[in-house]
């Protein structure tokens, strides 16, 4: 490592800056040059907007290009920093994880200045860009073997004042699910980092890995909504259409409520996303492929509640999870 990670440029010069966040190099390979744009506009809040921490989740760079085109018209006040790829290894890999050291960037943050590649962009982002931000959008897909709805994601926060700052965020952005999750596998996440230094941050779940013109629409709607109500940008809020709704519900998940494989097999859906369901209903059917004497086994809902996440027609392993379920936040 020669050096300390950095900007190319001040982000306190007003008006439109471009340039890049250098990742050191170390023993795995050279440095990074992340490009990065700036919007100062003098007093009020501070956005940080990332996408790509995830290599095969798509949309969140694509909505954070859009951004980058129509808010130096739109934007009124305050500074917005866009990160549109955090892992461009992993982007160029189309790989959840990192190629080449095998790391999930949203489980090693706040990284380390002498590790991996994936470590050093984490620390990168955490030492320069983190700090000068109020509130972080880390734009998201849920996964390519995935349904499930525009969301947008929070985990459980011990600070009872930044939780609700934090769902109040959530909200804002009027997609179809804002979700409180209980997640068993958030060390290292960057959210939990953020939550730590005091900052709003929000997970925007954009899709399921696979891009399509009206998934773009609404996640981009959604960010729209979210900047209007952080007082960046003027316009009129919306409801974001999906499936013909417009309705937005706010729901909560625990560890617990996820169905998992009892074999495996081809996991075949026989519900959709935001479909309600009883006691006994079926979610899906797992088809065992190692034997044709094998009976298919139905896997259904162990109580009243809501399709989250859904499997979408994945060959599974034993013990995988093929379906999420949820149900309304009561605060």
């Amino acid at each position: 490592m020669t050096e300390a990670p950095h900007l190319t440029f001040d982000l306190d010069t007003p008006g439109v800056s471009r340039g890049h966040l250098v990742v050191p190099g170390g023993g795995d390979r050279g440095e990074l040059s992340l490009p990065v744009f700036s919007l100062n506009k003098g007093e009020g809040p501070r956005l940080l907007v990332t996408g790509g921490n995830h290599g095969n989740e798509l949309e969140g760079p694509l909505v954070a290009r859009r951004l980058i085109e129509w808010l130096p018209d739109a934007q009124t006040c305050g500074r917005v920093i866009i990160l549109p790829v955090l892992n461009p290894l992993a982007v160029e890999a189309w790989s959840r994880n990192t190629p080449l050291d095998g790391l999930n960037l949203n489980r090693v943050f706040p990284g380390r200045a002498d590790g991996s590649v994936t470590e050093r962009i984490a620390d990168a982002v955490s030492r320069v860009l983190l700090p000068t931000a109020d509130t972080v959008f880390d734009l998201h897909s849920f996964g390519p073997t995935w349904e499930f709805p525009p969301a947008v994601i929070t985990h459980p926060i011990a600070d009872a004042d930044l939780m609700a700052k934090t769902l109040q965020m959530a909200e804002a952005f009027k997609l179809p699910v804002t979700l409180l999750w209980e997640h068993d596998d958030t060390t290292g996440m960057f959210d939990t980092w953020a939550h730590s230094q005091g900052k709003i941050f929000v997970c925007a779940e954009l899709g399921c890995g696979t891009v399509s013109a009206e998934a773009l629409a609404v996640y981009e709607a959604g960010v729209r909504n979210a900047l209007i109500a952080l007082g960046l940008v003027e316009g009129k809020v919306e409801n974001v259409s999906f499936r013909q709704k417009r309705s937005s519900q706010t729901l909560e998940t625990h560890v617990s409520d996820g169905l998992k494989s009892p074999a495996a097999g081809i996991f075949e859906p026989r519900c959709s996303v935001l479909d309600e369901v009883k006691h006994g209903d079926l979610i899906g059917v797992l088809h065992p492929m190692d034997s044709l004497s094998a009976e298919s086994i139905d896997i259904r809902a162990r109580e009243p509640s809501i399709v989250l996440a859904i499997r979408s027609g994945a060959h599974v392993d034993r013990n995988e999870g093929v379906a999420f379920v949820a149900r309304p936040l009561k605060i």
